[in-house]
């Protein structure tokens, strides 16, 4: 029943005693980090065994299925919970799902052409794009801590995108436009506070699907069907939407159990998960102006969210786009 329950965890149903509340918030705050470690593990493992489809079955098919197995749990949990679903209104989903949707189908096609802790280190950049964001359009001004940061980040893109340019391979600019894409998801995600959070993930699952679809139009599609029955390659497209499920169910749990601004710096040991994916199955072999880059838009990404001073400043509920 934990599905079913997603909103009821937002926040204690009985307060402690003044006695037992000190330890009763440090227990709930540690079940929070384990909360985002098992979601931070569940995405990179997703964003494996999607790069470990790129030579068998198209991005698109990876992404629709991504989107469906989430699309179909979530939209169950919500009926289950008696939850009315919606689709048309109100206008904030809309501005929610569609730059969602977008930052889904960019995260694919990366992970399809580039190695997954890069894939996964662009797109956690995100919550320096949010600061910047929050100026136009929630009047809210960056310190002079996000110029920096920013500024490191942009250094450390150069870096890693230098060797992928330099062979023709533009995927690190989409993993970029995915991280834009998300942020926009997540200023958007603010409004929504309020509404159930099996609303939100069904409607962005579903807008979702549908540039999943959309996308089968672009590019050539090689997969044949007797590939799709293969017994390992339909075991590892269930495990992709499986695992993407699981982390966004977690990912929830750690927002609603945790402060904010510290569940999100957990979030980003899904960097370390990817590399260790990258190194054991694949060997992949990063050179030293790569893994400076990589350092250069994690850590000032993981400084600025551990010292965010609102809680705003991070995402908050369902914030796993991929």
């Amino acid at each position: 029943m934990v599905l079913v329950d997603l909103d009821a965890a937002r926040g204690p149903s009985t307060a402690p005693q003044p006695t037992t509340r000190r330890a009763a918030d440090n227990l709930e705050i540690e079940v929070a980090y384990l909360w985002m470690l098992v979601s931070a593990f569940s995405f990179a493992t997703m964003g494996a065994l999607a790069h470990a489809l790129r030579d068998n079955v198209d991005w698109q098919i990876v992404a629709l299925v991504r989107a469906f197995v989430t699309l179909v749990v979530f939209g169950v949990a919500a009926v289950l919970a008696g939850v009315k679903l919606h689709f048309w209104r109100p206008r904030s989903l809309w501005l929610r799902s569609l730059p969602g949707g977008i930052s889904l189908v960019c995260t694919f096609f990366a992970l399809a052409h580039l190695p997954v802790s890069i894939v996964i280190t662009l797109t956690n950049i995100y919550p320096i794009w949010v600061a910047f964001l929050s100026w136009p359009l929630l009047r809210q001004r960056p310190r002079k801590s996000v110029w920096l940061a920013a500024l490191a980040g942009v250094v450390g893109v150069a870096l890693v995108q230098q060797p992928q340019v330099a062979v023709g391979n533009y995927a690190v600019l989409v993993a970029v436009l995915g991280s834009f894409t998300m942020a926009l998801a997540m200023i958007a995600l603010h409004r929504l506070q309020d509404m159930s959070t099996q609303v939100v993930v069904f409607h962005f699952s579903l807008v979702a699907l549908m540039f999943a679809l959309a996308s089968l139009f672009f590019g050539k599609w090689t997969v044949s069907p007797s590939t799709l029955l293969d017994m390992r390659i339909a075991l590892t497209l269930a495990g992709v939407g499986v695992a993407a499920t699981f982390g966004q169910l977690f990912i929830t749990l750690a927002y609603a159990a945790g402060p904010p601004s510290e569940v999100a710096v957990v979030s980003l040991t899904q960097v370390l998960f990817a590399f260790g994916y990258d190194t054991l199955f694949w060997g992949h072999a990063f050179r030293l102006p790569t893994l400076i880059g990589m350092v250069l838009v994690v850590a000032p990404t993981l400084w600025f969210m551990a010292t965010a001073r609102k809680t705003n400043a991070v995402p908050p509920q369902d914030t796993g786009i991929v």
